[in-house]
């Protein structure tokens, strides 16, 4: 038997955080527990992002449905029947279905002693760090932020681009970070010429691959970059589900995943097996949010060339309601978590 309930959280950013699309100083998220009748918990959470129409509203809206099927079930371990009754009465809502997914992997694991990583199979030894995200900021600003990240251990860094400075930025930081590791994202903001002309500079300033540089709804665009830009690109909106997977394999390089996307931890494991038969390299993202959101991404993170999984390292101090891995210094060290996900509440 199976109790399941959720909570929604409001959690402070520890700076105002801008992308192309807009700027954000705190986020909503709804964590889902699911507990059996031992006395076991399983912890997950939403992460909703109105670029996918979803919000804090719709994940509430639909989560009674979603864990009264789970409830039906009553089994953590039935996860594919778990999962085959959730899309029954919820068809859309990723973000919502993987707060429960994460969730119902985290009890199972518990219930068993074991880490996710491990009942998985996974070698917590092919973990790669994850990256550090730098919004938009003025020039100064960027690098003071920058240096700020690598002084703290991190030795990869993200950058957020989108605005006619975006030349002075990245010059600004790779003066005072000049051996990070840079990789950039656009968000959308340009146009597939200008994505091409900007990515030679970027290419002379050691950045690695430059993400969703065109806007999702513009295949074409994202085609005409992937043939003529220096860098290597990695589609994000351009990737929501497993079934967008196929036909990137000629527009980009890398996809990036994400739980909140795929709708889960099952969804988002085909998703990465669609991705290496196409010959695609994956990357596994995350929205900014909770430890008991990065959580299950860091189990994974043993599939995958490239990790940003840095939402819970954006929050003010102790915003967070919950605790797991240490990923302050960008090391992902899955041999440190307890058994399930590792979260705990704070």
């Amino acid at each position: 038997m199976l109790t399941a309930t959720f909570e929604r959280h409001d959690l402070d950013l520890a700076e105002a955080f801008r992308i192309s699309r807009g700027t954000r100083e705190s986020v909503e998220v709804v964590v889902v527990r699911v507990a059996d009748d031992e006395g076991n918990t399983g912890v997950g959470c939403a992460t909703p992002s109105t670029r996918y129409g979803e919000t804090a509203d719709t994940v509430a809206a639909v989560l009674p449905d979603l864990l009264a099927a789970v409830e039906r079930v009553g089994d953590p371990h039935a996860l594919g029947r778990i999962e085959r009754e959730m899309r029954e009465v919820v068809r859309a809502n990723p973000a919502a279905r993987a707060g429960v997914s994460v969730a119902l992997h985290d009890l199972a694991a518990t219930r068993l002693g074991l880490p996710c990583y491990r009942l998985w199979g996974l070698d917590p030894a092919r973990t790669p760090r994850t990256s550090f995200t730098v919004g938009i900021d003025d020039p100064g600003r960027t690098a003071e932020r920058a240096a700020a990240a690598v002084e703290r251990g991190h030795r990869l860094l993200k950058l957020k681009l989108g605005t006619d400075r975006d030349r002075e930025r990245v010059e600004a930081v790779r003066e005072a970070v000049p051996d990070a590791r840079i990789r950039v994202d656009a968000n959308e903001a340009w146009t597939p010429r200008e994505a091409v002309t900007k990515a030679a500079w970027l290419d002379d300033l050691g950045v690695e691959f430059v993400e969703q540089p065109v806007p999702a709804d513009d295949p074409a665009g994202l085609q005409f970059v992937y043939d003529r830009a220096v860098l290597p690109v990695a589609a994000d909106e351009s990737c929501r589900t497993l079934a967008d997977v196929p036909a990137l394999a000629d527009r980009a390089d890398v996809v990036n995943l994400k739980l909140s996307k795929c709708g889960g931890v099952r969804e988002t494991r085909r998703a990465v097996a669609a991705a290496r038969a196409h010959g695609l390299e994956v990357m596994l993202g995350c929205m900014v949010g909770s430890a008991a959101s990065i959580a299950a991404g860091c189990h994974l993170a043993p599939l995958l060339d490239y990790v940003d999984l840095d939402g819970a390292l954006l929050l003010a101090d102790g915003a967070d309601p919950y605790t797991g891995l240490d990923l302050s210094d960008g090391r992902i060290d899955l041999r440190e978590s307890g058994p399930g996900t590792g979260v705990d509440p704070r």
